[in-house]
């Protein structure tokens, strides 16, 4: 079976617009569980301003008033009232936003009203106890309704949530980031969230600069992707505008994508 050779690192910068803003994807991922539908990580909801939309460039919008969210759930055959369980990554706005939504009244509510909502307590704690480089991600009704509805489950570490659903803590990016390993049937997936945003950062060393602990970020990489490799499992990336997921290859120096059909 032929497959398309992964590009040398270089070639897999994405390209910049004229106000140095690159393309990303916020995809959201819904798992058809025994248990009831499960979403991992909701985007950035439909609450803040025009000049927060201009600044990232979001495209999130659905006609009826929402975002696609809850549009791509219904595309899917379902409704959001569907949704049993919600497990972050972590509460940045890109990530948290569409656990609520604001209403024709202004009134913000919980965009998936039967679910509980899975996320570690560390994280939680974090995201409301801000400081100068954290209070730009962090925002407070994204999550604060979750918690006064009594809708949130905080856990510690890692977690079983239900059969197959893993939450892995995964610092570095913020230091109470998870991941969620996905397992059924033999196989297994991992949904990265900001550990690796894109096919781009699947090198050691290629990581954000919205990471506030680069370093510790290095080194859950090494752990992960290792045991990834190890293992056989699938990358699943949030952030990734083309590229949803695929399996890890390591070239003797470098993570890469493997070729397709591998």
């Amino acid at each position: 079976m032929f497959g398309v050779v992964p590009k040398p690192l270089w070639e897999k910068r994405i390209p910049a617009d004229a106000r140095n803003r690159i393309q990303l994807g916020m995809r959201c991922a819904l798992i058809e569980h025994e248990s009831g539908l499960i979403l991992i990580d909701t985007g950035s909801g439909n609450k803040e301003n025009e000049k927060f939309i201009d600044i990232y460039g979001i495209e999130n919008a659905a006609p009826d008033g929402r975002t696609m969210l809850e549009q791509g759930i219904r595309e899917a055959g379902h409704r959001p009232e569907d949704v049993q369980l919600v497990v972050n990554t972590h509460l940045h706005f890109d990530h948290g936003g569409g656990n609520t939504y604001r209403d024709a009244a202004g009134a913000v509510k919980l965009s998936l009203p039967n679910a509980r909502y899975v996320v570690q307590h560390g994280e939680y704690h974090y995201a409301t106890h801000l400081n100068e480089r954290t209070a730009a991600s962090y925002f407070a009704h994204n999550f604060v309704p979750v918690l006064e509805a009594g809708r949130f489950d905080l856990v510690d570490g890692e977690h079983e949530v239900v059969a197959g659903v893993r939450v892995m803590p995964s610092p570095g990016h913020v230091p109470f980031h998870q991941c969620i390993l996905l397992s059924s049937r033999g196989e297994h997936a991992i949904y990265l969230g900001d550990l690796c945003p894109t096919s781009a950062h699947l090198a050691l060393p290629w990581i954000m600069g919205y990471d506030v602990e680069p370093l510790v970020t290095l080194e859950t990489k090494r752990r992960v992707l290792a045991r990834a490799l190890a293992e056989g499992w699938r990358l699943i990336f949030e952030h990734d505008a083309t590229v949803a997921m695929g399996r890890l290859a390591h070239d003797g120096k470098n993570y890469t994508l493997a070729p397709e059909g591998k």
